[in-house]
């Protein structure tokens, strides 16, 4: 299956300036997966070293940092002698090898010509857990799920997602059934690609579930190694609470849904932890549509989203007939699978969203984003209803502000000056 990121490696391969990459995701995203197609497809050779299953990967950089003796040993580990330019050296699983994370500064400092790649689970959490990080020594790129776009390249690889990209609106609009049936099938299955490819496979429904439910359960056990008895139990009530938290009209994030008389001061670690592993992302709340958005950020509020729409289909135990046949899941649960859905998708373009509202005002913006130059309110419609008027409102309510609003919707695309609608099967060409 073709993965957008490629695309960015392969620019990372040509930079003169290039440094030791890290792939940051979550488990189950394709990281190891993409490393070893790339390179395939782009070098030679592949030293691949699991820093997890071969103990003698573990101790790479327990001795000291020198390249030359690092190199001998992957080429002892591996059989493959690394060369410079035509030799792809991954470590997986990298933070399960003490010392590994620093020692890649080594490698841009000392020896810049060998192309270096590592990943892991849980690397996320060791950048932010206090190991020593070298900062400006490595270049950072995320994988997240498949997203939309890239699950209609997987399931109808000769034409529905180059149909999008041209932004052919009349063909969209024409095919317009078919891209609302594969978007409730995306709903489903979601974007974790082993869930993917067996569907695309072989279509069955049941599997799908059974392989959703291993990945949930390989991340309770992440939760269960790598944290207290304490902890755990937190993360897991956070995970737990997050169907119920999407579920409401208000998806803003509250702490009684997780328990009766739960506090922020509790749970704050609990939650920073899902984000730093990849499995949730926190959406804050901007008082003030200006840039940068960073700056008017209220820390006291925000969503609080899982990383995958089928993953949260599962934890929710919503049911195929619920989500595949006819309209159930556009029209119930609120919108909640449609605003995931939306922020699943906004996230793997590389967009960091919040949203608006105001204790004065009635209405609620969605998502914001920012572009270059300007700010983009965003309306999340799960149908064709988009009687809210929640995002005019609230443009003609700003005129000081040079806003464009953005309405994802089923309804077909149409620019009214003001605002935008946008198919949500084409929201990648909304940006």
């Amino acid at each position: 299956m073709e993965r957008d990121l490629l695309k960015q490696l392969r620019e990372w391969k040509a930079r003169p300036e290039r440094k030791p990459l890290i792939l940051l995701g979550a488990r189950q995203v394709g990281k190891t997966w993409t490393m070893r197609e790339f390179g395939r497809i782009a070098y030679q050779n592949v030293a691949y070293v699991n820093c997890d299953d071969d103990p003698l990967a573990k101790q790479l950089f327990e001795a000291d940092y020198d390249v030359n003796r690092i190199l001998l040993a992957v080429q002892a580990i591996t059989g493959v002698r690394v060369q410079p330019e035509t030799t792809l050296l991954i470590f997986d699983e990298l933070q399960e090898a003490p010392r590994g994370l620093h020692g890649l500064k080594y490698f841009q400092e000392k020896a810049p010509q060998y192309h270096v790649m590592a990943a892991g689970s849980l690397l996320g959490l060791a950048l932010n857990g206090g190991q020593s990080f070298p900062v400006g020594k490595v270049d950072l790129l995320h994988l997240y799920p498949m997203s939309f776009r890239e699950f209609l390249q997987a399931v109808d690889p000769d034409g529905l997602a180059q149909v999008v990209d041209v932004a052919d609106w009349g063909t969209i609009d024409l095919l317009s059934s078919k891209f609302v049936d594969l978007l409730r099938q995306y709903y489903f299955v979601g974007g974790m690609p082993e869930v993917v490819a067996g569907y695309v496979r072989d279509h069955d429904l049941a599997d799908v579930r059974r392989r959703q439910q291993a990945i949930l359960e390989a991340y309770h056990r992440d939760v269960s190694k790598h944290t207290s008895k304490t902890q755990s139990v937190r993360i897991r009530q956070v995970l737990a609470s997050l169907p119920s938290q999407l579920a409401k009209e208000n998806r803003k994030f509250i702490y009684g849904l997780i328990r009766t008389g739960a506090r922020a001061a509790d749970y704050e670690f609990a939650i920073q932890w899902l984000v730093d592993a990849g499995l949730a992302h926190r959406v804050g709340r901007v008082n003030e549509l200006r840039q940068p958005l960073k700056f008017y950020e209220d820390a006291s509020a925000f969503k609080l989203f899982l990383l995958d729409c089928g993953l949260l289909a599962c934890m929710a135990g919503a049911s195929p007939a619920q989500m595949l046949v006819g309209h159930n899941v556009f029209e119930e649960f609120q919108g909640a699978f449609t605003e995931q859905y939306v922020l699943q998708q906004l996230v793997a373009l590389g967009i960091t969203p919040y949203y608006w509202s105001h204790a004065r005002s009635v209405g609620e913006l969605d998502f914001v984003m920012e572009t270059t130059d300007h700010v983009v309110p965003i309306e999340v419609k799960s149908g064709r209803n988009v009687r809210s008027r929640s995002l005019s409102s609230f443009v003609s309510s700003h005129p000081e502000l040079p806003l464009c609003g953005l309405r994802l919707s089923m309804l077909p695309y149409v620019d009214q000056g003001w605002m935008k609608n946008v198919p949500l099967y084409a929201l990648h060409k909304a940006l």
